[in-house]
């Protein structure tokens, strides 16, 4: 079974508190997003495997180490948009593929629109990542697409989840371990996180 891992840190617990508040405007609000991806990013490539490589400094030849596979940051659109920049910060040789996905109002089942992975992608680690995992069935879906191209090294990147959403991704995708800055208490009739910081694609992008 793939691990929850939930990241604690003084600067993360800050910065979510300004995006879980409603009076906290589109400009601060996506900023936060993007340093909490930042910081994250440090935890969830922890045990990233390396290898030895001769570099010469201006001093003399020595062995040191650079990452043994690519990384490949695919953000679930739109809301993981919102994470990338603040990732690819720490990470500026990693791919980018996009997967988009959006959740029917009615139905609240997961519904394909666009697909583009980079041709690595079955040889790298691949980061998925999207703000929220409410009820799992986007990061579900996201995760079936990239296994299908290919990908192996899998691990899903958010920053809010709930029980509902683990437990489902888990079911469906046992082998992927899963990163939270939080973990709320549950899901509303409406399928959204309580106490969530709302729609973060509508928060970060000013549509509503």
């Amino acid at each position: 079974m793939g691990k929850v891992n939930l990241i604690h840190h003084p600067l993360l617990e800050h910065k979510l508190s300004i995006i879980r508040n409603k009076a906290t405007d589109t400009k601060t609000f996506r900023e936060n997003v993007n340093e909490i991806g930042s910081l994250v990013t440090y935890e969830v490539t922890r045990d990233l495997a390396t290898r030895d490589v001769r570099v010469t400094t201006p001093i003399a030849d020595t062995i040191c180490q650079e990452l043994a596979k690519d990384v490949v940051i695919v953000p679930i659109l739109r809301a993981g948009l919102g994470m990338v920049d603040g990732i690819h910060d720490v990470i500026p040789t990693a791919k980018i593929g996009h997967i988009g996905i959006y959740r029917d109002e009615k139905t609240l089942e997961p519904q394909q629109y666009y697909l583009k992975l980079p041709s690595i992608v079955s040889e790298a680690t691949i980061l998925i990542v999207d703000p929220m995992l409410a009820t799992g069935g986007s990061a579900v879906a996201a995760i079936d697409l990239v296994k299908k191209q290919g990908g192996k090294d899998i691990r899903f990147v958010a920053l809010v989840g709930c029980p509902e959403g683990i437990e489902f991704l888990q079911k469906h995708h046992p082998d992927v371990d899963i990163y939270l800055v939080a973990i709320d208490d549950h899901l509303n009739e409406n399928g959204y996180i309580v106490p969530g910081l709302g729609d973060c694609g509508d928060r970060l992008f000013g549509t509503k």
